[in-house]
């Protein structure tokens, strides 16, 4: 039987087909070669930060990268600087703006992961929870009156118009999400591979779009918490949402072309593509941040006047951006020494100090730029 399409996109499509799809939209040579790859590179990033002693240095960088990744498909843009220097002040209720919204995201990566480690399921609770870090709202699943329509952006001929109109009424959406939580949890009863799961409960989810906001978002942790809990990733590091951010045309035209035609085979394909190009991106950021450190190390277990240089590098390379206070509240340093050790690494060209509304910060140069390319 065809995949039920969308027959209209300015109503409600409650007709959304439940998972899982036939088989023949997922088993094609194409696809099959396109997972070959994609398993391949996720596994050698899994098997390369399981090396590392420290999580920590991961933890930290990758997935502040991903989440203003993901909040910069959502047109939530900010610089690397202003975004390390929030991270770096962690002031909470006093930021604004976008560094704002993108350290939500990054703590909703974490407390999913507590969640999801915890509970060991994903449930309508897990989807809150991550909804509601991501958004700082307070509500949950979207009413059954809440009118929702996705509009076509850009400045063309057709922008503003109604692209799609999400499933509503008095408890659809629970059901649909019944069904991919059913789906996504049981693989004795749907023995498919996660990476080709991930990529039909992805679309599933955004077709649902059960929150009034904040859907990408989420669906995107989802995502990444979804490959953790399989087993692909031990922490959630696959920088997934800059690939989805540099090819965002294709994104929206390959969701599009499943509820209107029906075409999975392209929409499996780029999520398959972008695992791989991502997990390729994130190994060789985590290979060059390791040897940068250990490279710097020992440099500075050779220099003169320098004790204790491993916790001076757990610290500069935990974040971009390193202050006095941080290594005082760790109890590596005295305040005079921590800032004389600081100082030292700006006279070797390791850290740069910058002067920013009156506060003194540290960036680690090599680190940053790793992060930015």
């Amino acid at each position: 039987m065809p995949y039920q399409i969308n027959p209209d996109r300015t109503i409600p499509w409650n007709g959304l087909p439940a998972l899982p799809i036939e088989e023949r939209y997922y088993r094609t040579l194409d696809i099959l070669e396109q997972l070959v790859e994609a398993k391949a590179a996720i596994s050698r990033l899994q098997g390369r930060s399981a090396a590392i002693p420290n999580q920590g240095l991961l933890i930290n960088t990758i997935s502040l990268q991903e989440a203003k990744a993901s909040s910069a498909i959502e047109n939530i843009f900010t610089t690397d600087d202003e975004l390390y220097k929030a991270f770096s002040d962690k002031t909470g209720s006093e930021l604004q703006g976008a560094p704002k919204e993108i350290l939500h995201y990054r703590e909703s990566l974490w407390e999913g992961f507590y969640f999801m480690k915890e509970k060991d399921t994903f449930n309508i609770d897990y989807l809150e929870l991550v909804y509601r870090k991501t958004t700082g709202a307070g509500d949950g699943i979207r009413k059954p009156i809440a009118q929702i329509f996705i509009r076509q952006g850009g400045s063309g001929p057709n922008a503003g118009k109604i692209a799609y109109t999400p499933p509503r009424g008095n408890g659809i959406l629970e059901e649909k999400l019944e069904n991919l939580f059913d789906f996504m949890n049981d693989d004795k009863r749907y023995p498919i591979d996660p990476l080709l799961k991930m990529a039909m409960g992805h679309l599933q989810f955004e077709a649902i779009h059960p929150f009034r906001d904040g859907n990408g978002r989420t669906g995107r942790i989802f995502n990444i918490h979804y490959l953790v809990q399989k087993g692909l990733l031990d922490y959630p590091i696959l920088f997934l949402s800059r690939y989805i951010m540099e090819h965002k045309n294709d994104y929206y035209a390959f969701l599009s072309g499943v509820t209107q035609r029906g075409d999975w085979e392209s929409w499996i394909k780029y999520m398959l593509r972008a695992v791989e190009a991502t997990a390729n991106d994130t190994y060789y950021k985590i290979t060059d941040i390791i040897g940068t450190k250990d490279a710097i190390l020992d440099a500075l277990r050779v220099e003169p006047g320098l004790s204790r240089p491993e916790l001076l590098i757990e610290m500069i390379f935990t974040q971009p951006f390193t202050k006095v206070k941080h290594l005082v509240d760790k109890g590596f340093f005295a305040e005079k020494t921590a800032r004389n050790y600081l100082n030292k690494l700006v006279e070797m060209g390791i850290l740069e100090r910058k002067s920013i509304g009156g506060n003194h910060y540290y960036l680690n140069l090599e680190l940053h730029r790793i992060l930015s390319a």
